[in-house]
């Protein structure tokens, strides 16, 4: 009785270490890296946006499809790609849970970096709108048009292209379900 006692015990213990050594990220967020050198920080989340400080180790990381892999320290990791002028830039993390990523605007003015979080919604129904709006009024199709390849203009010179849009879109349908 005291063997199964103590082998319970062990069995207990090493599922407890087990548990709290499985790092995974399964939220981030990115912001400007506190050194001002044109790189940008990525923090591991929980739901909620608050930072877990528990994350330490190497994880792999997609970074406009450049694989990376980043090293958290605190649960914050610094990108070695530096950037030159205002893009988009797709952030994906694999894990065993699965993948989870973000698309984010940069925007670069005077030095400094101002990442905002394109959502896979908006991205959509900006084009949908349009077309709809070209729909409706079909007099005004050639400004539809016009908006439509200005927008396309624009995600391309930023360097939104087409599999990134459609990757970032399927991926947020995917994460309701």
């Amino acid at each position: 009785m005291k063997r199964l006692l103590v082998t319970v015990l062990f069995l207990l213990i090493l599922i407890i270490g087990v548990k709290a050594d499985n790092q995974k990220i399964d939220y981030f967020i990115v912001k400007e890296n506190l050194l001002k050198n044109q790189k940008l920080a990525i923090i591991a989340t929980d739901s909620l946006g608050v930072p877990l400080e528990n994350i330490n180790g190497v994880f792999n990381f997609s970074v406009n499809g450049f694989k990376q892999e980043l090293n958290f320290h605190d649960g914050v990791a610094v990108c070695q790609l530096q950037i030159e002028k205002s893009a988009f830039v797709f952030f994906k993390h694999l894990n065993d849970s699965g993948s989870h990523s973000n698309l984010y605007f940069i925007y670069k003015k005077e030095g400094d970096l101002n990442p905002y979080k394109i959502n896979w919604y908006l991205l959509i129904s900006i084009p949908i709108g349009l077309i709809l709006i070209g729909y409706l009024f079909r007099k005004l199709i050639g400004i539809v048009i016009f908006f439509l390849l200005v927008l396309g203009y624009f995600y391309y010179s930023k360097g939104l292209s087409i599999p990134t849009f459609f990757e970032s879109v399927f991926d947020g349908i995917k994460s309701i379900f």
